[in-house]
């Protein structure tokens, strides 16, 4: 085949600049695979998700309830727009597992004794679901069953309503509503501990005193239902029944977590690969700029013979998308067999019972697309400027460049550095955009790092807020029910309890305006030391007497200061409503005074929390606003540790007890769980940002030796030692890591705190903490890469050809 003469010189320039092209083109790469990573998993995932719920008809209203009968079953089917009801029994219980000492927690749920249910169907992976006429069968989670090594067959024991329960195993099942299945007072999935139970309806309700009644309800709509108008005719229908208030999906616990991962992976497609697609562009513009410079004449020549301006284009453009090519092709590899895996790290997270992997061929041509565009970009300019020169003004040597005394003012400041140190500040400040770009280059890599490494400090910061200054307690005790004082005596008495202290719960509308948010308001005892109250600065505070704590979640999305007024809907009340005007919460307050239906609580205050949405106040003010007596809803305890295993049998068996998070354990398992995503992190943004301090550098040093070369070898014919002459070019690469070091950091600063805001949500929010040797990490990280980046430059120094490279015309 005979190829046309400007392939050819494509091939001999493609063959020269092979190691500079393929510096470009892993960072095209880094770019494409994280964009097909990223995108690919988001696909992956949602398209599993939606599977998932279309097939097993996930619930898209849910609502909890003191008690209810199962008769208005008919009337909530009669709603406009919803397609199917389903009547739940839903409790938490103890576990006592074979083989394991600490007390497990499970949720129990009523399955209809003969049918799937018709909302949450479960997708049956092994065995069979429980008959009603055997009392002791259940179907449990696939979670929870590869934990403890469970198969149908198998028993453990709990504690049901009271009486300890030996249940057998007939089924391995999963659940779209327990995909991210999370336990009480846990922050990550522990399998170990919490497990979902299936039982038959006649079964669990028998258990539990609820036949003909029903505490948990699910339902789904049709498509484009409006749920709001929905949520609000379910809250009416079970007003009267104790309804704690209906919840569409997106506030679902699993659903919930899953679109948190879901926006992380749309926000790593958003902001990671544009980076790298600047970067590469700009190198393509600096090699580009360089190779058509010392190719002018050629250019001229070309020209002159008959080739048109967009023959000439074209030429250089094919070079800059062979570059593309090979990035875009190392990159969808990558891409493609990281995007599967992390598709099947979350269908084992995530508890999915198939998964659609499928990489769909527009999102390759959108990331080749994206890839050549952004090149060409970069070269567009350094193209165009010699093309558009008339043959005999390109074929005549480019203007000499003008000399000025950047530095006369600082004669005697530049004493002290060498000849060869001002040349290189003198070339630095002569090309000041390529001076500037080439650090903001190598500072995206000190930023990408601090992306990365931010999170250790940050969790670190956030487990030690949560668990040891705010809850230092070893265990949480919640009982079956809300019961008398009394009960916190029998929580004294088990074995090595040190200290408890009360808490009680009621779920709740807080609003303000047109804005409201439900949630649960957590009474807390005065002298209360295990679970403390943190302000807004992190130091200790007391609940006042007759007012209410807010977290500062709840208090910016409710738009409340100190000084506004706000409403109390009390769902366990059948929606009684109390009205709090809002002051300082250190100011002292008169008892609270009743005006009908309503009472004035005239002091709240704003605390700080990392999980969940929280308010807080003491537990004498919340039985007040109750009217139903004292209560309490658990306790928190401080225990022996030489006595834990007299505790946790003795757990195992207490009748009142309703569910355990035990603290130490709950931490331990979120500190590991976090740290393993931490290191999966950190070596992904490593190697990035090596990636791009190499292309940057290598190829900045390239491109100054290729100008510099006769300058550098009539140093050496002058006299001056091999390093006497790198010293000029590494200084110049020295000056511009140092200088990207601070603008690398105030970038991670800003892409970190881009991170905490995409992250935060009701369900957790992660403090911003940068640590000192976190940004010294960075930049030892980024240091270590220019420096072998530097050293592979020196070594074409050294290897300098003088004769040849002196008789070259400048």
């Amino acid at each position: 085949m005979i190829l046309h003469p400007l392939d050819k010189k494509l091939l001999r320039d493609l063959g020269r600049l092979w190691a500079q092209g393929l510096a470009v083109a892993m960072v095209m790469a880094c770019g494409v695979a994280t964009l097909i990573l990223s995108v690919g998993a988001y696909r992956s995932l949602d398209e599993t998700r939606s599977a998932f719920y279309d097939r097993y008809r996930f619930g898209s209203v849910f609502a909890s309830v003191v008690r209810a009968p199962v008769h208005l079953k008919e009337q909530i089917s009669a709603l406009h727009d919803v397609s199917a009801v389903e009547q739940r029994t839903v409790k938490f219980v103890i576990l006592d597992i074979p083989g394991m000492t600490e007390p497990a927690t499970g949720l129990a749920v009523s399955l209809p004794d003969f049918d799937q249910p018709a909302v949450n169907r479960l997708y049956l992976r092994k065995g069979r679901l429980p008959e009603p006429s055997r009392t002791n069968e259940v179907a449990v989670v696939e979670t929870f069953a590869e934990a403890h090594g469970f198969v149908p067959g198998d028993r453990f024991e709990a504690v049901i309503n009271g009486s300890k329960q030996s249940l057998t195993i007939t089924g391995i099942v999963l659940s779209p509503e327990f995909i991210y299945a999370i336990g009480p007072g846990d922050m990550v999935p522990d399998q170990r501990r919490f497990g979902v139970l299936f039982m038959s309806r006649s079964v669990l309700s028998g258990l539990f005193d609820m036949d003909g009644a029903f505490n948990d309800l699910a339902l789904t709509t049709l498509r484009n239902a409006d749920t709001t108008r929905i949520i609000e005719e379910v809250d009416a229908i079970l007003k009267p029944y104790g309804g704690t208030g209906a919840y569409g999906r997106k506030d679902q616990t699993s659903h919930a977590f899953l679109d948190a991962e879901l926006t992380q992976l749309k926000a790593m497609a958003t902001v990671i690969p544009p980076i790298f697609l600047f970067i590469s562009a700009f190198l393509v513009n600096m090699i580009l700029s360089r190779l058509i410079a010392l190719e002018r004449e050629q250019i001229g020549l070309l020209k002159a013979v008959g080739y048109g301006n967009g023959s000439i284009v074209w030429h250089y453009a094919k070079l800059v998308i062979v570059i593309a090519l090979v990035g875009l092709i190392i990159g969808s590899i990558a891409g493609y067999w990281l995007g599967h895996g992390l598709t099947v790290l979350y269908g084992e997270f995530f508890s999915f019972p198939f998964l659609i992997f499928r990489q769909s061929t527009d999102l390759y041509f959108l990331a080749g697309g994206v890839t050549i565009a952004a090149a060409l970009a970069g070269a567009a300019k350094a193209v165009w400027t010699t093309v558009s020169l008339p043959p005999a003004i390109a074929m005549r040597p480019p203007a000499p460049t003008v000399y000025r005394s950047f530095l006369a003012g600082f004669q005697r400041g530049l004493s002290m550095f060498s000849q060869l140190t001002i040349m290189a500040f003198r070339h630095l400040l002569r090309w000041p955009v390529r001076t500037f770009l080439t650090t903001l280059g190598t500072s995206l890599s000190v930023a990408l790092l601090i992306t990365a490494l931010f999170a250790s400090d940050s969790i670190d910061f956030m487990i030690d807020t949560i668990f040891f200054k705010a809850d230092r307690q070893d265990a949480t005790l919640s009982f079956s029910g809300d019961r008398a004082p009394s009960a916190l005596n029998d929580v004294k008495k088990l074995p090595g309890v040190m200290r408890a202290e009360p808490f009680r719960t009621t779920a709740a509308t807080i609003r303000n305006g047109h804005l409201e948010q439900r949630m649960t308001i957590i009474g807390v005892s005065e002298e209360a030391i295990l679970s403390r109250l943190l302000d807004v600065e992190l130091q200790s505070v007391e609940p006042p007497p007759n007012g209410l704590l807010l977290s500062e979640r709840v208090a910016y999305k409710l738009r409340l200061r100190p000084g506004d007024h706000t409403e109390i809907e009390l769902q366990e009340r059948n929606q009684r409503i109390v009205s709090v005007p809002i002051a300082a919460v250190e100011k002292d307050t008169d008892p609270p005074e009743r005006i009908g239906s309503l009472l004035n609580l005239p002091v709240i205050g704003i605390e700080q929390s990392y999980v969940g949405l929280t308010a807080h106040m003491r537990l004498e003010a919340l039985d007040r606003m109750m009217l139903d007596g004292r209560k309490i809803s658990g306790a928190r305890i401080a225990v022996d540790s030489a006595k834990l295993d007299e505790l946790y049998e003795a757990v195992k068996n207490t009748p009142a007890l309703g569910s355990i998070a035990l603290q130490g354990i709950s931490r331990d398992r979120f500190r590991e769980t976090i740290e393993q995503n931490i290191i999966t992190s950190m070596t992904v943004y490593i190697a990035l940002a090596v990636i791009i301090t190499f292309g940057v550098i290598y190829n900045s040093a390239r491109i100054q030796l290729s100008e510099r070369a006769r300058e550098l070898a009539s140093l050496r014919v002058f006299g001056f030692t091999r390093a006497e002459v790198s010293s000029v070019l590494l200084t110049e690469i020295a000056v511009i890591v140092l200088l990207a070091q601070p603008l690398g950091w105030l970038l991670g600063y800003g892409f970190a705190w881009s991170v905490i805001q995409g992250f935060e949500s009701d369900l957790f929010r992660i403090p911003l903490i940068i640590h000192s040797d976190t940004f010294a990490i960075a930049t030892l990280v980024v240091f270590a890469a220019a420096i072998v980046s530097a050293l592979i430059v020196r070594r074409r120094i050294d290897r300098l050809d003088l004769v040849r490279v002196l008789k070259t015309r400048e």
